[in-house]
């Protein structure tokens, strides 16, 4: 995390520029390590097996912003090969006020909890994740914004992430989700065509 002079987290450039954010500390860009969407920035925690994306998706105008959240939260278990039953769970749905954005372009924001049992790279083993899933709905740019943080809470012993559970130095926490999803700001409409 970037820090100012005086020792206030810095936001970071999204998207060449267009967005920016405060990320919490010991993010990693993932897109130096393997190759990212264009629609995506992702990060990793460099010592434990969380991470945070933030992801432009089409606006969806059949949804209603109630339905939002669980339409995104759905898609996203079928793209982990988690939409089975019992596989995924929804566990609460709160709004978020317009006042505790930064994003003025956004009609409507939510942030859903819940958990999806996925494996990590097609393997076998399945963990246990908590997703907090921020969806920023912008219909005057055709797009949602999605604020993903994923927060493994139970690690297959046969996982590629199990030697990474054992450290828990410093995990990110829902405070450093709420700061990033509060200080997102747009710089240049251009990024939605």
């Amino acid at each position: 995390m970037q820090r100012a002079p005086g020792g206030a987290p810095q936001p970071r450039p999204l998207f060449g520029g267009a967005l920016s954010a405060v990320l919490p500390h010991s993010s990693v860009d993932t897109s130096q390590l393997r190759e990212i969407p264009d629609n995506q920035e992702v990060f990793a925690h460099t010592h434990t097996d969380q991470s945070l994306i933030v992801e432009l998706v089409e606006y969806q105008a059949q949804v209603s912003d109630q339905d939002a959240a669980r339409y995104h939260f759905e898609d996203i278990a079928g793209s982990n090969k988690a939409s089975e039953p019992g596989n995924f769970q929804v566990t609460g749905i709160e709004p978020v006020p317009q006042s505790d954005l930064s994003l003025s372009d956004c009609s409507s924001a939510c942030v859903l909890t819940g958990t999806q049992c996925v494996a990590k790279f097609n393997e076998e083993a399945k963990n246990t994740v908590t997703i907090h899933l921020a969806v920023l709905r912008l219909p005057r740019f055709s797009t949602d914004i999605l604020i993903s943080f994923n927060d493994p809470q139970s690690i297959s012993p046969s996982s590629s992430s199990a030697a990474s559970a054992e450290t828990h130095s410093q995990p990110w926490t829902m405070h450093d989700f709420q700061r990033l999803l509060q200080t997102l700001t747009l710089h240049d409409p251009g990024l939605f065509g």
